[in-house]
């Protein structure tokens, strides 16, 4: 009987901490932060127009030299996805790499991580959305410990407005999300990508 109490008792202790986490995730994940004056290059960890839109963006600005989109699907061409964003094609070209390989949030800091050391990349700012941006940061940060993240969050669509992070579908998402970020802490976001 007491062992069953004690299983009990840090059940509920182990899912509030669940909750308070969550909490603090969501809290987070709607911050924005400004991008620094200048960086060696921008990586964008695609998922949505938004994302690619504002990295092409901060290039187009002068925030960077060079700009790397991960995990682009294999039917997308820079063309398209700068005049979805906006940006005249011609003025980037040459200056924006496509990443095809990553399949993951792994995937996508091993990508980068070549990238970076290819173009020897010491400063890099991260564009992804807010819910993503901590397992982003986490995993880049353990392939990239040498180079200087600066997240740049995307608030997607589903979170803007009057209902924000109070949907159902969305709070879904949240907590998904934040449970893969304690995941990747943890080091359990799955094996390296091939």
């Amino acid at each position: 009987m007491k062992a069953a109490r004690a299983v009990a008792a840090g059940l509920t202790v182990a899912a509030a901490a669940w909750m308070l986490g969550l909490a603090w995730f969501v809290y987070t994940a709607n911050r924005h932060a400004d991008p620094p004056a200048r960086a060696d290059g921008i990586v964008a960890l695609t998922g949505g127009v938004a994302r690619a839109a504002a990295a092409l963006h901060l290039l187009e600005e002068g925030r960077a030299d060079r700009l790397l989109l991960t995990g682009i699907g294999g039917g997308a061409d820079l063309a398209r996805i700068a005049r979805l964003a906006g940006v005249d094609p011609a003025a980037i070209a040459g200056r924006v790499t496509l990443g095809r390989a990553a399949r993951d949030t792994r995937g996508n800091a091993e990508e980068t991580a070549a990238w970076a050391r290819a173009y020897g990349i010491h400063s890099l700012i991260v564009v992804t959305a807010g819910y993503h941006m901590p397992r982003a940061m986490t995993e880049l940060g353990r392939a990239l410990p040498e180079v200087r993240l600066y997240p740049v969050s995307v608030v997607p669509p589903a979170m803007q407005g009057p209902g924000g992070v109070r949907n159902a579908e969305t709070l879904r998402l949240m907590a998904e999300e934040y449970t893969k970020w304690l995941a990747a802490r943890l080091g359990l976001s799955g094996q390296p990508a091939g």
